[in-house]
């Protein structure tokens, strides 16, 4: 296989290509980008597909007004090349979309990724050939197109549930989801504005566009423990510092439960006094980031006694900003599942949108959403809330949507969304048995679906699935196909592991309850990244145990 420049995007083109790809990459976030400069690397004829006019993923489609990720800028970055990470100074700790897609392109620019990705284009089917052994591919542009391998790097919160209403087309003011953002500004000043949802994306909604709206109704069903960011400025010496910590950095988020610089440091729940508690969660809470969530007492997610302990900790803390107002916190402040069992979000000053006089939270618990009107937004009861914009911030079909909403059979013309309809389930979250030479990145039963900072994940299972596919070539070899029996093995460790939790006794799009009819299982394997990264790597040293080579 000699390395070759491919023609740029052909847009609006029925033709197929001159001669199959050696792979064929579906996404450029994060992880497609990488996955495209590790194949290129080795010299693979390969190709990128994206949606989007224009690299980034997550961060080019999720431009909604206060988009910011909640990983420190220091650790979610790519650990392949020391120069590269030096090359891009962050702003800020948590830097807004506009920061990180300009940083995407900056990456996508110097390794020169952009002349293999064909943009404005969706794979829409992938069958795969068993006489062949190859990947027969459809665009949305007509293209039929050939591969050895399919690799999916489609994102695990990349398909919108966007008609999640009855009447969405027949209102007269504007509607957008949060996940499909136009490119033009929306003007919200002076408006009357409605926000469904009050997940993380809603919390950054809410609290940016509040200052400009004429009025604002929050449509409130599950309550969010959240957690105060600190985002404060860096230097051109900060990041130089950082710098200097690359090499352990790299080593560190590899290791820890989820991927961060940061870990379940604080020593055993049980053999501190109450005072001892408390004193963590104070430094935890006054640090402004996921900490509190990821590196404070690990009993939160098994013991009911810590995690009420540490939830009421936070309920206090969310109470004193909403200045004990009865019905707010009522609404406001969960009680009916423990803190860290759902996404927990950073925000500023998100609560006390609430205490402003344009502010009202309609609560969907005692009245549900029936559907969209003409002039807005009609309750359970009949009442119609009357808005001229509407913000839905109503999720995604997690972890196995974007997979699901491709047309991709296997072998015997087996059908993955039929299979994933009825029970999710995964290799590792890299491949599934009955799809030869498939393999996926931010797929369920991984931490990356979910439970991960995503470059750290994202990253570790590009490398696997690389190095995977160089040993399957020099071995002469041509299609790797997960097996039934370590597939099965990894779903009842995977589901063994979930089940000592609270997490799996929480609805959530962790569990796949926002989708009605999605098979209830957790999507991300929450046994830790550390000791993910270090069963994939003894996979690979032993030569692919539970993956057949053919």
């Amino acid at each position: 296989m000699g390395s070759t420049t491919l023609n740029n995007a052909r847009q609006g083109s029925s033709q197929s290509s001159a001669a199959p790809l050696d792979a064929i990459v579906i996404g450029a976030g994060v992880a497609g980008l990488y996955q495209l400069h590790r194949l290129r690397e080795m010299g693979m004829r390969v190709r990128a597909y994206e949606a989007g006019s224009g690299v980034g993923g997550t961060w080019y489609w999720n431009r909604y007004p206060g988009a910011r990720f909640d990983s420190q800028a220091e650790i979610y970055q790519y650990w392949f090349s020391e120069e590269l990470y030096k090359s891009w100074q962050p702003s800020e700790r948590f830097p807004a979309q506009p920061e990180t897609e300009r940083w995407l392109n900056h990456v996508a620019d110097r390794l020169d990724l952009k002349k293999d990705i064909q943009f404005n284009t969706r794979i829409v089917s992938a069958h795969y050939d068993e006489a062949g052994q190859l990947w027969d591919i459809t665009t949305d542009q007509g293209e039929k197109l050939q591969a050895q391998f399919l690799i999916a790097c489609c994102g695990m919160l990349s398909a919108p549930l966007s008609e999640r209403f009855p009447g969405q087309a027949d209102f007269k003011g504007q509607i957008h989801h949060t996940g499909l953002w136009p490119k033009t500004p929306v003007d919200f000043k002076g408006k009357r504005v409605a926000v469904v949802g009050t997940g993380a994306t809603g919390i950054q909604v809410i609290q940016t566009i509040a200052p400009e709206v004429g009025s604002m109704k929050l449509f409130v069903r599950t309550p969010q423990y959240v957690i105060p960011m600190q985002n404060p400025k860096y230097s051109k010496e900060d990041w130089e510092a950082w710098g200097a910590k690359f090499h352990e950095l790299k080593k560190r988020v590899r290791e820890t439960f989820a991927g961060f610089d940061y870990d379940f440091d604080a020593g055993p729940w049980a053999e501190k006094t109450p005072q001892e508690r408390t004193a963590v969660l104070e430094k935890l809470w006054a640090d402004g980031s996921l900490a509190l969530w990821l590196a404070s007492f690990p009993e939160m997610f098994f013991d009911e006694q810590v995690s009420e302990a540490v939830s009421e900790f936070v309920r206090a803390k969310m109470r004193a900003r909403l200045h004990n107002d009865p019905r707010l916190c009522e609404l406001l402040i969960p009680r009916d599942y423990g803190f860290g069992t759902h996404r927990v979000p950073l925000e500023t000053r998100y609560l006390e949108v609430y205490l402003q006089p344009n502010v009202e939270a309609v609560d969907c618990r005692q009245n549900a959403i029936a559907r969209i009107v003409p002039e807005g937004i009609q309750m359970a009861d009949g009442t119609v809330h009357e808005v001229d914009i509407i913000v839905l911030a109503v999720g995604f079909d997690a972890g196995s949507g974007a997979l699901s909403r491709i047309d991709i059979r296997g072998r015997d013309g087996r059908s993955l969304k039929q299979q994933w309809s009825q029970e999710i389930r995964t290799a590792m979250g890299l491949q599934v048995h009955g799809y030869p030479n498939l393999f996926t990145t931010g797929a369920p039963l991984a931490p990356s679906a979910a439970l991960c900072n995503m470059t750290t994940c994202l990253q570790q299972q590009v490398d696997w699935i690389t190095n995977c596919i160089d040993y399957t070539q020099k071995l002469g070899k041509h299609v790797v196909e997960a097996s039934k029996e370590f597939e099965d093995a990894w779903v009842e460790h995977h589901d063994e592991t979930a089940a000592q939790t609270l997490v799996v006794k929480t609805d959530s799009w962790y569990m796949g309850s926002n989708v009605d009819g999605k098979p209830r299982r957790l999507l991300s394997y929450i046994g830790g990244v550390g000791n993910y990264h270090a069963r994939c790597d003894a996979i690979a040293r032993d030569g692919y145990p539970g993956f057949t080579l053919m």
